[in-house]
């Protein structure tokens, strides 16, 4: 394997100790968790399928198991809160909180829908699965 990684060694050092150890299962000892770390973070910052994982993170089915079990367990949550508050005391973190204001118009056929209701008229909705049938 190439000495290029997908995360750097200080955020490596910081994220080790929160994953769990593999003493005390069966079945042996798990991957290595940094090949296992680097393969999820390349799936999600690349949008490919587990599938298209590279070979030099192994099988793709190891990553796609540990990420799920890790999910369930509450590891990728210690994970986000250790690497937030690093980032938050190195002032790395901007708690900027922005809201959008845009509008969105409703279609020109639904528009109309609540002036004919309000002038009494006959306001008819239309279920899109009869038309299937």
């Amino acid at each position: 394997m190439n000495n290029r990684h997908v995360i750097n060694d200080r955020v490596w050092v910081l994220i080790e100790p929160l994953l769990p150890v593999s003493t005390g299962k069966r079945g042996g000892r798990y991957r290595d968790h940094r090949i296992v770390v680097e393969a999820i973070v390349w799936k999600y910052r690349t949008g490919a399928p587990w599938r298209d994982l590279p070979e030099r993170f192994g099988p793709w089915q190891t990553a796609w198991k540990r990420h799920a079990t890790w999910s369930r367990d509450g590891t990728w949550d210690r994970v986000w809160r250790a690497l937030q508050a690093d980032a938050d005391a190195n002032d790395q973190l901007d708690w900027l909180v922005a809201i959008d204001s845009s509008i969105a118009r409703v279609h020109q056929h639904a528009a109309t829908l609540s002036r004919e209701a309000s002038r009494g008229g006959d306001a008819e909705l239309h279920v899109s699965g009869d038309r299937a049938a």
